[in-house]
């Protein structure tokens, strides 16, 4: 599908005038800079580069996409943040989002006043095409949400299904994989050529271990990112946040290393918590976590607390449900002593 992308945008940030900062102006190199207010002593005098250049090639390339098809946000909680912003008038438009899901959709809808229509999963977490399918005209309905893995069930979306939304939706997809890449199936990247109204959102939180630095990705439509870097921040990631990204990608093979470790720890953790009587299923999962049921998830998520082991207790949104982070392999032994004393 190709959509009008122009449609879908608020009419005041069509109107918006970005603010051109003083390294947007002057992109070249030179002796002396006294153009935006700097102090002049220190190692980190400098503003950063607002456009994370030097990013941008590096994922273009590993990623087989254009630099123009990227935005570089403050976490992928900016990418989901601004995306209302662009796109939802607030009081008026709504968005769609399958639950059990990432909370953070919820709160950054009710911080820009958008309603949000939650579509249940159904049968191992997937879409239900059926129930989706009056909402998809829906007019006011402008971005619909599909994390994929999902966040908290740990399962990938049927690709299918997220091809269908694509298809027959004719306002924004933002699909979220957060979590892609301890999972088998491939990236939704390859399809933003595709649909002009796709955004793809990945993070360097998980896979890469850089959650402290909060750097987040959005891979979509030239179009689409000339429209995010329009409303970011003029300097929205920091230089010494650039520089951990760049190092760890300059560094892919340990990273690429340590997932292999990370997905076999998930393998050994899913056969030792098998054994326990207390659980009663361990959901399938494509993402660096498992969601578990077991007999009492509040007094199981208590009694770790109380032995300083912290898990996630998910009961309120899958019943009876813990959502447990695979760690080193010292740390899942010690979740697995300690849950067997229960």
């Amino acid at each position: 599908m190709n959509i009008n992308i122009n449609n879908l945008v608020r009419d005041n940030i069509k109107a918006l005038k970005p603010y051109s900062s003083a390294r947007d102006e002057f992109k070249g190199t030179a002796d002396v800079f006294l153009d935006a207010n700097e102090n002049p002593f220190g190692t980190l005098n400098r503003y950063p580069d607002p456009q994370q250049k030097e990013i941008k090639e590096k994922l273009a390339t590993l990623k087989t996409v254009e630099t123009n098809q990227i935005f570089i946000g403050n976490g992928s909680d900016e990418v989901i943040d601004l995306a209302f912003r662009i796109f939802c008038e607030p009081g008026k438009d709504k968005v769609l989002t399958f639950s059990p899901t990432y909370g953070m959709y919820d709160v950054s809808a009710n911080i820009n006043n958008i309603e949000i229509i939650k579509q249940p999963l159904i049968n191992d977490f997937q879409i239900s095409l059926n129930q989706l399918q009056p909402y998809l005209d829906f007019e006011d309905i402008k971005i619909i949400f599909i994390c994929s893995p999902n966040n908290p069930t740990g399962n990938s979306i049927n690709p299918e299904d997220i091809e269908y939304v694509l298809e027959n939706f004719e306002g924004i997809v933002i699909v979220d994989e957060a979590y892609i890449d301890f999972s088998a199936q491939a990236s939704f990247i390859k399809n933003i050529n595709k649909y002009n109204n796709l955004i793809v959102s990945q993070t360097f939180s998980k896979a890469w271990g850089l959650a402290g630095v909060r750097v987040g990705v959005a891979y979509a439509s030239e179009a689409i990112i000339k429209l995010y870097n329009r409303v970011k921040p003029p300097y929205n990631v920091s230089t010494l946040n650039q520089e951990a990204v760049l190092k760890s990608l300059n560094n892919f093979e340990a990273v690429t290393e340590n997932i292999q470790i990370i997905l076999d720890e998930r393998t050994k953790l899913k056969e030792a918590l098998s054994t326990l009587s207390i659980v009663k299923n361990i959901h399938p999962t494509d993402a660096n976590f498992l969601l578990v049921e077991v007999e009492n998830a509040n007094k199981t998520y208590q009694y770790l607390i109380e032995e300083k082991v912290i898990i996630r207790n998910r009961n309120t949104q899958v019943e009876n449900c813990i959502r447990i982070t695979i760690g080193t392999s010292e740390e899942n032994d010690r979740l697995i002593k300690v849950l067997k004393e229960i």
